[in-house]
């Protein structure tokens, strides 16, 4: 890095971006992006950032032109080669606006693959902003140097979630109605997903439609009731430790 590189405090500038990176690629970048770039951190020509787009690694690119609403970017060179993430997805029931801000940042960090809001009977929220789980789940990949973005699906029923559920898939249901830890609990590799339930905890007929399948694993998260966005973000953490890439 060199002196003209851009920081934020903590770490380098990183924008994801949607087009492809590689050696003399041209990036444009226009409203918000731009802004936050030119007006934000005051960047002027010369000056490089970070760039990844979820496929091709990360790139340093040099700010190559300024315009009023816009700016290009030209790569340079590869900084980082293209990984991912474990094959974990998180299934949570939404909550309220603020909770559920905090609780896609912190899965994106977490390494979480997919997002996926599951409507269950107790579920308070009836309305998901995706374009707003979608930008909360970019700045955090940027701010996290994760190299690529969860993808954030569009909202189903607990029915249907369950009708449609890839059987190769571990199903970690973290049922406060008693079950192993997750150390005890016999966790398998591969791929997997964690559930959790709303502020109301999920409804008993629920909870005995989810024992009863066989990709199913019942998990205890303590023996204290946690808050939805609480026992999601312990959850993750848990299986990361166990059979993720913290290992």
């Amino acid at each position: 890095m060199t002196d003209s590189d851009l920081r934020y405090e903590g770490g380098k500038v990183r924008l994801h971006v949607e087009g492809p990176l590689r050696a003399g690629e041209t990036v444009l970048l226009e409203d918000g992006q731009a802004h936050y770039l030119l007006r934000v951190m005051r960047a002027k020509p010369g000056d490089r950032v970070s760039l990844f787009n979820g496929s091709d690694g990360e790139w340093l690119a040099r700010v190559a032109g300024v315009a009023k609403r816009s700016c290009t970017l030209a790569c340079e060179r590869q900084t980082v080669p293209q990984t991912s993430v474990p094959d974990l997805w998180l299934c949570f029931a939404p909550i309220k606006k603020t909770p559920a801000d905090y609780v896609v940042q912190k899965a994106t960090e977490l390494g979480v693959r997919v997002l996926q809001p599951v409507f269950t009977r107790r579920t308070i929220v009836t309305r998901v902003n995706l374009e707003r789980m979608r930008a909360n789940a970019v700045e955090a990949a940027e701010q996290s140097d994760r190299l690529d973005v969860p993808e954030c699906r569009a909202p189903l029923g607990f029915d249907k979630l369950l009708a449609q559920w890839p059987k190769d898939r571990t199903l970690i249901f973290c049922d406060e109605g008693g079950a192993p830890s997750f150390a005890e609990a016999a966790l398998p590799d591969g791929p997997a997903a964690i559930f959790t339930g709303p502020e109301g905890g999920f409804d008993p007929a629920e909870r005995e439609a989810l024992r009863a399948l066989s990709f199913v694993t019942p998990v205890s998260l303590g023996p204290r009731i946690l808050r939805a966005d609480t026992a999601a973000l312990a959850a993750l953490t848990l299986w990361q430790s166990i059979r993720g890439d913290w290992r």
